[in-house]
């Protein structure tokens, strides 16, 4: 077994007993990155020089002064501010843009004693399911690299799977943390609206994002999401809801959780495989001493439509402040100020950024106002309502991630509906602001399936619980791909 096989409990007691330094573990990942990332193209800019002198220095606090992360690797999804550490957004608009801050998340994991490793591919802006729209590169699926890795977290998912390294953020605002989980077959949690402060996360759609964990196993999952989450004074939408110690409630017992599935999540466009493989992980949870019903979300038919409406509306007005002005991109040999706004952002965007924010400006105009975004937060309201009937008798709410495995690379980049429906699982979790991860569950034709366990607001406790008896169940997360590098 590799350093970097291991789990953060084996990676801690290797350290504290010596067998390696902070600054091996360090190196290890770097020499696994050089080994493996030319195939999966996970990584956009690495932080090696500064990574090895801090290893350096943790190296000398004593072992018992650390805590569960302490020295441990990490990867930060590329619309999360780094101060002095590239911030691209995988978009041309921000190559070369440096942040002079830190986002909360990334004080927090600092704090914590993990070490950020580098920076990983996004589809730009986080708008996308595939990471096919970064403008820098395009992330392979590590189980089979005509495959994507999903989106738009697919570097952080990828590099996980692809043991480059065992924790990464991600940012999740439609399934962009659980649709690359699934996809990958890693463990992914998108914490419940307010969980984790998005300050200093390049705001996509701002009632929706949220940033959260993406690791090998539940266990690590639950350690991030405690590191990471708390009220901050610099977001105002940062709950002020105490963070439990998750961990501790891993025990694997769940005799009496009610379980519901809705009759939606495994109707028409899930195909037979995803089907059976959710079949079958009910049969585990029922073994576990679960009680497993059917219900119904009636309203989830609606969600596409509502989400694209409104995260499209919230991206044509966060959007607006990247016009060449200030910091990024600026078109050159302009002749006015209002040239100047349309050649940047015409050559500093690409097609699906472009495209929502046409579909944000067009639904938010006065002749569209009420007919589109209006009636979509109305909806909204009503997919919440749902969610809320069926939490007062149901502990978890049960289905599977994605309708299918992931897609190959290239075959549905040109069909924006057809690559919009990947979400199609996911959306609703966000419409309703309440917390869901996804963890692998089986395989089609040697590509991962994810699980995704939906839980009630600020519970993600119980979401975890129900998650870590199923892992420790079954043996999928033991799984991981054959990657030969170099």
């Amino acid at each position: 077994m590799t350093l970097l096989e291991r789990s953060s409990k084996e990676l801690q007691e290797g350290l504290h007993n010596g067998e390696f330094t902070i600054t091996d573990l360090t190196n290890e990942v770097y020499n696994r990155i050089e080994a493996v990332d030319g195939d999966v193209q996970a990584f956009l800019t690495l932080n090696k020089e500064k990574a090895l002198e801090e290893a350096k220095e943790k190296d000398q606090v004593p072992v018992n002064e650390r805590g569960p992360l302490f020295g441990l690797p990490i990867a930060i999804k590329d619309n999360i501010l780094t101060e002095g550490l590239e911030t691209t957004c995988a978009s041309k608009m921000l190559e070369g843009f440096v942040p002079i801050f830190d986002a909360t998340v990334m004080k927090k994991l600092r704090e914590a004693g993990m070490i950020t490793v580098g920076k990983v591919n996004l589809d730009e802006f986080a708008m996308g399911s595939s990471t096919e729209t970064s403008y820098f590169k395009t992330t392979k699926n590590p189980w089979n690299f005509e495959h994507v890795p999903g989106g738009s977290s697919g570097g952080s998912a990828a590099s996980v799977a692809a043991g480059e390294v065992p924790f990464a953020l991600g940012t999740d605002t439609g399934g962009s943390i659980r649709q690359p989980a699934a996809f990958c077959g890693v463990v992914g949690l998108k914490p419940t609206y307010g969980r984790v402060s998005r300050f200093g996360a390049v705001a996509f759609a701002s009632s929706f994002d949220q940033i959260g964990p993406i690791t090998r196993n539940v266990y690590d999952n639950a350690l991030l999401l405690e590191a990471i989450a708390g009220e901050d004074p610099n977001d105002s939408t940062s709950a002020n809801v105490p963070v439990p110690n998750y961990v501790s409630k891993l025990d694997g017992d769940i005799k009496g959780l009610r379980v519901a599935v809705p009759k939606e999540f495994l109707g028409e466009g899930v195909s037979e495989t995803v089907r059976k493989s959710v079949e079958d992980a009910l049969e585990v949870l029922k073994g576990l001493g679960a009680t497993v019903e059917e219900v119904s979300l009636p309203h989830s038919k609606y969600a596409l439509a509502a989400y694209y409406i409104l995260s499209s509306s919230e991206a044509s007005s966060n959007i607006a402040s990247f016009d060449g002005i200030r910091y990024g991109f600026r078109a050159e040999g302009v002749k006015n100020l209002l040239e100047l706004y349309k050649e940047t952002r015409a050559q500093g965007f690409g097609d699906e950024v472009k495209r929502r924010i046409m579909l944000g400006t067009y639904s938010l105009s006065a002749g569209t106002y009420d007919a589109y975004y209006k009636k979509a937060q109305q909806v909204r309201t009503l997919i919440k309502a749902d969610y809320d009937k069926v939490f007062e008798d149901y502990d978890v709410i049960v289905g599977p991630t994605t309708p299918s495995p992931a897609f190959k690379i290239g075959e549905n980049i040109d069909d924006p509906l057809m690559m919009y429906a990947n979400d199609i699982l996911t959306i609703p979790i966000n419409l309703a602001g309440v917390p869901a991860i996804s963890i692998p569950c089986g395989f089609d034709n040697g590509l991962p399936l994810g699980l995704q366990i939906i839980g009630i607001q600020f519970d993600e406790e119980t979401v975890y619980r129900a998650a870590y008896a199923f892992e420790q169940a079954t043996e999928y997360h033991k799984q991981t791909p054959r990657l030969e590098g170099k």
